[in-house]
C-alpha cells in the first residue's frame, strides 16, 4: 500500500522525521509530498526543502520525496497513493486535522487519512519554533537534523 505524507516541511524537523520513520514501517511505500501553498510564503524555496528532506530520508529505501501542488487528494490519486499520513502533536492539531480529513473524505472517499501521534518529546516541536530559535542563534540540536540546522544558521546569520 502506498501512502503520502503531505506538508510544507519549511523546514523538516525531528518530529517530521519521527512520523516518517514510523509510517514507513506501516506502508510499503511512503511519498513525502512537499505541497505548494500559495497562501503561505515559505522561508525556504521548494528546491531547498526538497534537498533537506532528501538528506533526512536517504537511508530509507521505501521513502521518496516530491513536490506536489493542487488538492492533496488529487495529488495522492495522481501518484497512486490511497492513504494520507498526518502527524498530531496536540489537541489543537487534531481539530485542524479533523477539518482537513473531513474535507478530504468528502472530496475523495477512496483516499483515507491516518493520524500518527507525535512522540512526547516532539509534541512541542514545529518548523516555526525551529525558525525562531535559529533567528535568535539558539541551539537547534534537539529540534532539527544537522543538515537542516546548517541551512537555518545560513539563512538567519
Amino acid at each position: 500500500m502506498k501512502a503520502i505524507y503531505p506538508g510544507s516541511f519549511d523546514p523538516i524537523t525531528y518530529g517530521h522525521v519521527d512520523i516518517i520513520s514510523r509510517a514507513r514501517q506501516i506502508f510499503d511505500e511512503l511519498v513525502i509530498a512537499i505541497m505548494v501553498n500559495d497562501e503561505k510564503s515559505g522561508s525556504f524555496t521548494m528546491d531547498e526543502r526538497l534537498e533537506m528532506v532528501r538528506e533526512c530520508i536517504r537511508d530509507y529505501d521505501n521513502v521518496s520525496v516530491v513536490i506536489g501542488n493542487g488538492l492533496t487528494v488529487d495529488f495522492a490519486r495522481k501518484i497512486g497513493a490511497t492513504v494520507l499520513v498526518r502527524g498530531i502533536r496536540a489537541v489543537s492539531d487534531y481539530e485542524y486535522e479533523l477539518q482537513l480529513a473531513t474535507a478530504n473524505m468528502t472530496l475523495a472517499e477512496d483516499i483515507h487519512t491516518i493520524f500518527i501521534l507525535a512522540k512526547p518529546e516532539y509534541s512541542f516541536l514545529s518548523s516555526s519554533t525551529a525558525k525562531v530559535i535559529a533567528k535568535n542563534h539558539g541551539d537547534l540540536s534537539a529540534f532539527v537534523p544537522d543538515n537542516v540546522a546548517r541551512k537555518l544558521r545560513e539563512k538567519y546569520r
